[in-house]
């Protein structure tokens, strides 16, 4: 048996499972971690463990790949423990037949490592993962036909072979009994999935029907492509896992909404070859200027295609069995609605990301910090390397206020350094700041826009993890992530901590910056956690040398 034994789908589960083994250093690649790797891709596995409610993260928690499997099999809802020489009955292959299959089992398993990316400590396959090839390459085989390993026959294999995973599953409602269609029998076929909608035969006539089912199978087709596309750049260019899961989801969504329809009319009516559409191109078309023109493309491409789908289902009658559930219109309406969001957050990130460039030190201008003239300090600190500054007066009178505000912004426009106004964007419009920054209980993102208009840059102050997704996908230019350590600016009762920028560090591209009593003595620490920027205010104001301070700052973050 070569490589090809295995669908793509578990082939690839093979090999993610082998990479996470060996990422997190594990001895051996299990069952589990094979299990873990189904949640990687979108095979049928996936979409079973999906249905019975079970995620990823579930599988994390339980830790099943603590500790040695012992091999084992299920039979209804119970579960027989044996040891790997009992793990035989009546309906295993021949000794013959069974070395036979172990061998082509490992030299699919060595292929798949090969052929990935090399690694001289490549975790060994435990003898209970090669149980479970060997039992779902068995199934296969005795449906009647040379049929490839799926992600079905390896999940059916693990709780079969795993007396953990299987106790697991059980909780979810997932035994050997979930994985009815391995009869054996070729000529056996599965219950239809039962759908919600049909198309109403007697309001369309049967060339009306075959139209409608063309368009809704063709922008099926273009939602679906078009979000793998975006999810693509989120991922590999930007590293974005916040907006990589938000994509995910979004897909899954969709998926769950086109289950409604009639797959299988779908696929009947479809008729590539005689598409006119297929044959009208334009050069355009051909043409993709860089990475961010073919995910702008892209995303109208989804929101085009989703319209479409939501427009034409509306022929679909709401199902008499299910008469509350929402139509699939309403559903397909929703994804559209989250989509503009999600476009609105990829596209601000980008943005983003270009206008903040290298800048890597924020400066907090407070007077109160000073121990020397303010703008003296403004002047030394730009000089040293600062591309970022804050008005952050708390006592100034307006008036007062806006006419240092101004003096502040010729330095900085000399210099090229932004500009951002603290909790007041009337005073930013006046003094034609380039930014706000508000806290979270000052005016929200979309009110700020509402009076600076389409091009300022918006701050947002975060205290936890949540605070952070939901200012990305508010619209915010940059976020502040803190407190970090206690500071001489602002007083609190807790401090969001490390832990906090390492949990952003994780998931989130939009420029963000680590603030709260961060100076010399500790920046490494917040760059050791995943910060490349930082605020700071005393440890440039409160310096008899703050352009040398503003000058270490700089050079330890470009260091890293």
């Amino acid at each position: 048996m070569q490589g090809r034994s295995l669908t793509e789908g578990s082939r690839r589960a093979v090999e993610v499972a082998r990479r996470q083994a060996a990422e997190w250093k594990h001895p051996e690649v299990l069952p589990a971690h094979l299990l873990w790797a189904m949640f990687e891709e979108e095979s049928h596995a996936f979409e079973l463990l999906e249905l019975a409610g079970v995620t990823q993260a579930n599988v994390e928690q339980r830790d099943l790949w603590n500790g040695y499997a012992t091999i084992c099999t299920t039979t209804g809802s119970g579960v027989v423990q044996t040891s790997a020489e009992e793990a035989t009955h009546e309906n295993l292959p021949t000794d013959d037949v069974l070395e036979a299959l172990t061998r082509d089992v490992a030299a699919v398993f060595k292929t798949v490592i090969a052929e990935s990316v090399p690694d001289e400590n490549v975790p060994a396959e435990n003898e209970s993962l090669a149980e479970v090839h060997r039992l779902a390459r068995q199934t296969a085989r005795n449906e009647g036909r040379d049929v490839e390993t799926s992600s079905l026959h390896l999940l059916a294999a693990i709780i079969q072979v795993d007396r953990n995973i299987s106790a697991f599953l059980f909780e979810f409602g997932v035994t050997a009994e979930s994985f009815k269609p391995f009869d054996g029998k070729a000529d056996a076929l599965a219950e239809p999935m039962p759908v919600s909608f049909e198309i109403d035969l007697q309001s369309v006539s049967t060339s009306e029907q075959t139209t409608i089912l063309r368009i809704l199978d063709a922008s099926a087709n273009r939602a679906r492509e078009g979000l793998r596309v975006v999810e693509d750049f989120v991922r590999f260019s930007l590293d974005d896992a916040h907006l990589s899961e938000l994509l995910k989801k979004a897909r899954h969504q969709l998926r769950s909404v086109l289950q409604d329809f009639d797959q299988q009319s779908l696929i009947d009516c479809r008729n590539t070859r005689a598409d006119v559409g297929t044959r009208i191109t334009t050069s355009a078309e051909m043409i993709r200027s860089d990475l961010l023109s073919v995910v702008k493309a892209s995303l109208k491409r989804v929101q085009e295609a989703t319209r479409t789908l939501e427009e034409y289902s509306k022929v679909l009658p709401v199902s008499v069995e299910k008469p509350a559930q929402q139509s699939a219109a309403q559903k397909l309406e929703q994804l559209r609605y989250e989509l503009y969001s999600i476009e609105k957050a990829v596209l601000t990130t980008v943005d983003s990301r270009q206008r903040f460039g290298s800048r890597n030190v924020y400066l907090l201008l407070s007077s109160d910090q000073c121990i020397g003239d303010v703008e003296h300090v403004l002047a030394e600190a730009i000089a040293g390397g600062v591309r970022i500054v804050q008005i952050r007066e708390k006592s100034l009178p307006d008036r007062e206020l806006l006419a240092f505000a101004r003096r502040v912004r010729n330095i900085t426009r000399e210099s090229g350094t932004l500009l951002i106004m603290n909790d007041r964007p009337d005073l930013a419009v006046l003094c034609e700041a380039d930014g706000v920054h508000v806290g979270q209980e000052e005016l929200s993102v979309r009110d700020v826009r509402r009076i600076v208009g389409p091009n300022c840059l918006i701050g947002v102050s975060t205290h936890s993890i949540e605070q952070a997704r939901n200012a990305v996908l508010d619209g915010a230019s940059c976020i502040g992530v803190g407190p970090v350590f206690p500071s001489g600016t602002k007083s609190f009762d807790k401090f969001a901590g490390l832990e906090f920028v390492r949990e952003v560090a994780a998931e989130i591209q939009l420029p963000w910056f680590p603030i709260g009593g961060i100076d010399l003595s500790n920046v490494d620490a917040v760059v050791e956690a995943g910060a490349s920027r930082v605020a700071v205010s005393g440890a440039v104001c409160r310096s008899e040398n703050p352009r040398h301070a503003a000058e270490q700052l700089v050079a330890r973050l470009s260091s890293h």
